[in-house]
């Protein structure tokens, strides 16, 4: 793995919005948990943004917690690489308190933890928000009028944000990816 990137903006708040990279291996096809009854969904090996948020400030919602859960498999697989980048990125700036792993071990639960789940998918960095203001579905509708993202199903990964997709493949160069704190800055300083 290259070296994971990893971009946080905003202020010193443990919560916050974030957009994961993930690269998927190979073709796949999955089933994301009872999203749409089951359906078996086509992902084409690539880059895939997912937007998520966490908004405490303190607990297993809150930003630190909620991104070392993503780089986290569940039973005895081995995690993403970048979960101990992450956790010592976190203490580092002060994001995050004492253990950040899963207390009971991980559970899939949201329709992400499916793919991330697969030893095909990898979490290569993210690039996230530090601020308690709910920006998640604001950033996911950006990203879904990108020329460089593209809807594989409508609605995945954003159930309880109506209307909204999360979970999007991206085809674009690494300018893309590094571009995203600074629209993430702008985003805050402009209140748009």
């Amino acid at each position: 793995m290259k070296n994971p990137s990893i971009h946080l903006v905003g202020d010193k708040s443990q919560a916050g919005t974030y957009v994961l990279r993930i690269h998927l291996k190979k073709d796949t096809s999955l089933q994301f948990g009872r999203f749409k009854k089951g359906k078996l969904i086509s992902l084409p090996a690539g880059d895939y943004a997912y937007v998520g948020s966490a908004l405490s400030e303190k607990g297993a919602t809150s930003l630190a917690r909620r991104l070392v859960r993503h780089a986290t498999r569940s039973g005895n697989k081995r995690p993403h690489r970048i979960r101990g980048v992450m956790i010592e990125r976190f203490a580092e700036c002060g994001l995050g308190d004492g253990n950040l792993l899963p207390k009971r071990g991980k559970t899939l639960f949201w329709n992400v933890d499916f793919l991330l789940d697969m030893e095909a998918a990898e979490i290569e960095g993210f690039s996230a928000i530090c601020s308690p203001e709910r920006l998640e579905d604001r950033l996911a509708k950006e990203l879904e009028q990108d020329s460089h993202t593209q809807v594989i199903e409508r609605g995945l990964g954003a159930n309880d944000v109506p209307g909204n997709t999360h979970l999007l493949r991206v085809r674009a160069d690494e300018s893309w990816w590094g571009s995203l704190p600074t629209e993430f800055a702008n985003m805050i300083r402009d209140g748009s």
